[in-house]
This record gives C-alpha cells, sequence and structure tokens, in this order.
C-alpha cells in the first residue's frame, strides 16, 4: 500500500510534461508560433490520434461516445466507484496558442504517468478526458461535447451544426473516425478538474501561481440598435440632428459604468460595432452593437443588464431616437463544489505554491461538469493575460506547478471516494 510520506513528496515530471505540450503544439503550428486545429479537422484528428496513442502506452483504457468526447481510463482498486476525471480540450481558435485547452488534457495525462512511475493504485479509477469543439470556432454551439454530454443541449441539435462550408457536425465527426458507441452522458463521473491557464493578467499581476477557481462568471450577450436618421454632415446644424453614433457611444459608456458599479467581477463590453451607412461625411442613422454583460451571480448580471436598459429607456425619451435591446444568448454563472477547490487549495499549500482565489470570465466544459458532479478548476499565468492569440504563453515552471495541484487534488478524492 501506497504510504503518505510518498504521496506528500510526490511530483510530476516536468521536461516530460513540457515537451508533450510541444510535441502536441506542432500539429497545426502556426508561422508566428501558435496552433490553429479547428475542431474536426484532418489536424484535430491527427491530434486525437497522439492523445489517445499516449493513453494506449500509459496503460489506459479509451471510450469515446457519440459526440467524440474521449475518456482514457486508469483503473482503481475499486472500480465499481465513479471515476476522478480530469482534462480539457484540444481544438484550438484559428490564431491559438499552444495551451489553452490542451494543457488540461496533457496535465490530466501527466497525472496518469506519474502514478505509474511510482507503481501507486488509487481507490478509485482516474480517467483523463478530451471534450469536442470547447473553442466553437468551426461549430456553434461553444463547448458542444460537454454540452452535449451534460444534456444541456441535444446529440441530434450538435450533429446538425455546420460550418461556413456547409459541413455537418455528424458528417466530420464520421469522416474523422471519432463517432464513439458510447450515448453521451451514460459515463459515471465521481468528480472532475480542469487545470487551466486563467487567459487573464489577474495572477500575474498578483505575482501569484496557482488561481484556486471559485466559479465562472454569468454572461448575457445583447444586441443593441440606435436607430437615427441619416443626414448630410455640412449642411446639418448639430442641434437638429439625430446621429445615431454618438447616442449610442453614451449608452455605450453605460456598459462600462453598470459594470464598475458592481466590482469586483463586473464586466461590460461593447465588442462589435456595425455603422450605417459608414460614410465620411454623413451622419450615421443607425448603428448596431453587442452588449456583453458578465459577473459573478446571475443576480448580478441581470442587475448590471436592468440598469443598462432603464439608461437606454431614458436615452430613448431624450433625444426621440428608436432603442432596441435584444437578448441573443444567456449562460448562467455556475459556482464550483468547495470541497473541489478546498482540495486544489489545499494541495497548492502542501506544495509551498502561492495562491489566491479566482473567478473564470470565460466559458470551460468544467462549466457543464459541475452540473452533474463536484467540480473544480486550477489557473496557472498566462504571460500578460494574453490567449485566444499566437503569443499565447506560460512557463514550465508554472505549467509543472499547476499539474502537481492537479495531482495532489485528484488523489485527494481517488484515495477517499465513496461508493
Amino acid at each position: 500500500m501506497t504510504t503518505a510520506v510518498n504521496i506528500d513528496s510526490l511530483r510530476i515530471n516536468e521536461a516530460r510534461l513540457w515537451d508533450s505540450l510541444m510535441e502536441l503544439a506542432k500539429i497545426g503550428a502556426t508561422p508566428k508560433g501558435g496552433v490553429c486545429r479547428l475542431t474536426l479537422t484532418d489536424l484535430d484528428r491527427q491530434g486525437r490520434d497522439l492523445v489517445t496513442r499516449w493513453g494506449r502506452e500509459a496503460g489506459l483504457e479509451i471510450t469515446i461516445d457519440k459526440i467524440g468526447n474521449g475518456f482514457m481510463r486508469r483503473a482503481g482498486r475499486n472500480n465499481t466507484l465513479p471515476p476522478v476525471i480530469a482534462g480539457s480540450h484540444i481544438d484550438t481558435q484559428p490564431t491559438g496558442g499552444k495551451f489553452d485547452g490542451n494543457y488540461g488534457v496533457l496535465a490530466a495525462l501527466e497525472v496518469v504517468r506519474t502514478l505509474n512511475d511510482h507503481g501507486i493504485q488509487t481507490e478509485a479509477p482516474i480517467e483523463v478526458a478530451f471534450w469536442t469543439n470547447e473553442e466553437g470556432s468551426r461549430f456553434v454551439p461553444v463547448m458542444m461535447g460537454s454540452g452535449v454530454f451534460a444534456k444541456a443541449f441535444t446529440l441530434e441539435h450538435a450533429y446538425a451544426a455546420t460550418d461556413t462550408e456547409g459541413k455537418s457536425v455528424k458528417d466530420e465527426l464520421t469522416r474523422i473516425g471519432y463517432v464513439g458507441p458510447q450515448e453521451p452522458g451514460d459515463h459515471p463521473m465521481g468528480s472532475y478538474f480542469e487545470a487551466h491557464i486563467e487567459q487573464g493578467p489577474v495572477l500575474e499581476d498578483n505575482n501569484t501561481t496557482i488561481g484556486v477557481v471559485q466559479g465562472v462568471l454569468g454572461i448575457r450577450w445583447f444586441d443593441c440598435t440606435v436607430t437615427g436618421m441619416e443626414a448630410h454632415a455640412g449642411p446639418t446644424p448639430m442641434a437638429l440632428r439625430k446621429d445615431a453614433m454618438q447616442v449610442s457611444t453614451r449608452l455605450m459608456q453605460e456598459i462600462v459604468a453598470a459594470a464598475h458599479r458592481h466590482p469586483p467581477h463586473g464586466r461590460g463590453t461593447v465588442g462589435m460595432v456595425h455603422v450605417h451607412p459608414n460614410s465620411r461625411n454623413v451622419i450615421p442613422g443607425r448603428v448596431k452593437f453587442s452588449i456583453d454583460l458578465r459577473n459573478s451571480t446571475d443576480t448580478l448580471v441581470d442587475t448590471m443588464a436592468d440598469e443598462v436598459k432603464a439608461f437606454a429607456a431614458a436615452l430613448a425619451k431624450e433625444t426621440g431616437l428608436g432603442i432596441q435591446i435584444e437578448l441573443v444568448s444567456s449562460y448562467p454563472a455556475q459556482a464550483f463544489h468547495p470541497e473541489c477547490s478546498s482540495a486544489v487549495a489545499r494541495a497548492a499549500e502542501k506544495l509551498g505554491y502561492s495562491n489566491m482565489p479566482a473567478v473564470s470570465g470565460a466559458g470551460h466544459d468544467a462549466v457543464y461538469m459541475a452540473r452533474l458532479a463536484p467540480s473544480g478548476m486550477i489557473f496557472i499565468p498566462c504571460k500578460d493575460g494574453i490567449s485566444h492569440n499566437e503569443i499565447e504563453s506560460a512557463t514550465s515552471e508554472h505549467i509543472a506547478a499547476g499539474c502537481n495541484v492537479l495531482l495532489h487534488a485528484m488523489l485527494e478524492k481517488a484515495f477517499l471516494a465513496t461508493a
């Protein structure tokens, strides 16, 4: 039986994990040092093939479900127990980096390799998961594989999604050979962990190695259309204009102000603007723009949205311009399980890594897993907080630290597992 001393002194192989990340990054490598490995492409198949080959070499039993999610299982002493699972995704953005998603999968694989190196058998099985189409850059919805697994939407809905060329998820999954026999969701799960680069600047700004993620921000996306009247920029006096752009900018400032009124996790962003007729010497007659509101609870997000809508109504009355705000997407806030967050924090403390509570402003597969089983996330810093970018970067030291925390958090759950 493995002793407590052996467990406490256990560390992953930093060089092996780094080399694995760099080897996977060669598939779809871009000239600027990033990765373009869109979901269900030939490159995605090559990435999946490499990861599953590594899994087989580590002695893992591999199961693929009908949406292409992969589970690589290391048996425990009591295989009737639900497994402790860790993972993420290996599809990337068109101009993605080496670490987003990939780190979570290969860190989980490195946990298994480390246990193999030391001959450690856990009570519960341990599994490495990779989820289909987390990024949503080729097919929507985002977090597709984990969403189907969690019954957030149906397999048929996912299968029917098409890319810009009209190719469907079902056809492309079949083409690359990753339609498995298992029904999505018919896979036991005791607990779930996901290691990830932060994709933001908070850890780096605080000179902290580990983020103990408490949850994922709730998100509301709206489209706003402000309608005025286009007119000639020269002959039309300022007082007589119905300038949709100027009214829009006042509302855009309110979106940012609403986020500032609800700290520390309030976020307000206008990321997309369409101006009509978009001519140098014409007063804009119509402006359509996106509104992205986020906060740590659904109540706070909805409060921000209500404030923005009230401001828009008052602005429309004041200016006489039409302002229409339409909800286009809503993602509920998701808190992670206190026991999983505590396991991450204990592991970081035991290993001597600086750590702090963190929230995720981006969606992850762990959001859907948290609906099914106790779940948690581990963040490590990424340089300048940059992600979804070819220059995305993380240090080998931080990569190893996050994986060591993952190892000990998973071991805590795998040894304490009960039926």
